[in-house]
């Protein structure tokens, strides 16, 4: 052999040791998967932080990023734009994004019940949901305001004419304020800032979406739909979901636990351990299913439920045609629970 066939096998081992040293140092690190959050860190998504600080995710090979929400993040905009592998997300929104073109589609549905309502003050008058005409009402958009206008078309209340709606930041001050009679409240978060702030229970009403039969489902999981024809990325999230639901489990069963991680997983280090603890004893009450094997399956009577009440609001329906059962599989959910 040549010095110069000598040198070029040499450099060509080496390409090679450097190559599988590049290979199972990825290996070692786990599989790459990002997650995107509805909003920033708190208890609401306790179980994937729960998952992350547990090692959950890392026993499963996976090396998890999860991203946190805000005023100016679209969890949709970031899923097309191939920045997560995977998005939290209301349904309606969800829905909505998939008939506009961004095909989503729900893999688990961690949140089985809703914690939407309307939270109103006694004084304002309103003790019951026709006394809402004639008042104004503090709504969440950015996707959050189709549940409230399907229940509003279902009252017969047309926006601007029988109600005025005030575009409500993700804050309590118009409530607290005297600026509206009643605004948009989670039962594990906004309630509890109103009565944090001073006013009693007793002189507030709130009106729960579930009981109103208006409730769309919330918190659940969203991939693109062409990700889905990747066994590999099917298998990669299947581990995610199944370390994900472990998290959840540990959270509900201890509220107190959850929350030291939440806190410890907000840069902003304005989350309290108390606040955080009330809100996952709250959160727990939405996930019925939390230490079942039915756990993060997304029930299609639930799912078509959903889609009826988003069909069903007057002349500005959230979507305009049922998707049927294209925005949703059980394949990642099953992969990630089979014994």
């Amino acid at each position: 052999m040549t010095g110069l066939s000598l040198k070029s096998a040499t450099l060509k081992f080496a390409a090679l040791a450097l190559a599988a040293a590049a290979s199972f140092g990825a290996a070692a690190q786990g599989q790459k998967f990002t997650v995107q959050m509805k909003w920033v860190p708190q208890a609401q998504f306790a179980g994937y932080y729960v998952a992350a600080a547990k090692g959950y995710y890392k026993a499963e090979g996976l090396d998890v990023t999860i991203k946190p929400g805000g005023p100016d993040v679209s969890p949709v905009q970031v899923l097309a734009g191939n920045q997560a592998d995977a998005i939290v997300n209301w349904m309606p929104d969800a829905l909505a994004a998939r008939e506009a073109g961004v095909p989503l589609v729900n893999v688990a549905q961690i949140f089985n019940r809703s914690g939407l309502m309307l939270t109103c003050k006694k004084a304002s008058g309103v003790s019951k949901p026709a006394d809402f005409k004639g008042k104004t009402l503090g709504v969440w958009f950015g996707g959050n305001e189709y549940p409230f206008l399907n229940w509003m078309s279902k009252l017969g209340l047309k926006p601007d004419t029988d109600i005025k709606i005030l575009k409500q930041g993700f804050n309590v001050d118009p409530l607290l304020q005297n600026q509206a009679a009643c605004i948009s409240t989670m039962i594990y978060n906004e309630y509890w800032q109103v009565v944090d702030a001073g006013v009693k229970e007793s002189d507030l009403v709130t009106f729960f979406y579930e009981d109103q039969g208006v409730a769309s489902l919330e918190d659940g999981l969203y991939v693109l739909e062409s990700k889905l024809k990747d066994p590999a990325f099917v298998e990669r999230s299947a581990k995610f979901v199944r370390a994900t639901l472990k998290g959840w489990n540990d959270a509900v069963k201890d509220p107190a636990g959850a929350a030291k991680i939440v806190v410890a997983a907000d840069p902003s280090g304005s989350a309290k351990e108390a606040v955080q603890k009330r809100q996952m004893e709250n959160v727990a009450k939405l996930i019925t299913t939390a230490g079942t094997a039915k756990m993060g399956y997304l029930e299609p009577a639930a799912y078509e439920r959903t889609v009826k009440v988003l069909l069903a609001a007057g002349s500005s329906p959230v979507i305009k045609k049922d998707p049927g059962k294209a925005a949703y599989s059980h394949v990642v959910w099953e992969a990630a629970t089979k014994k």
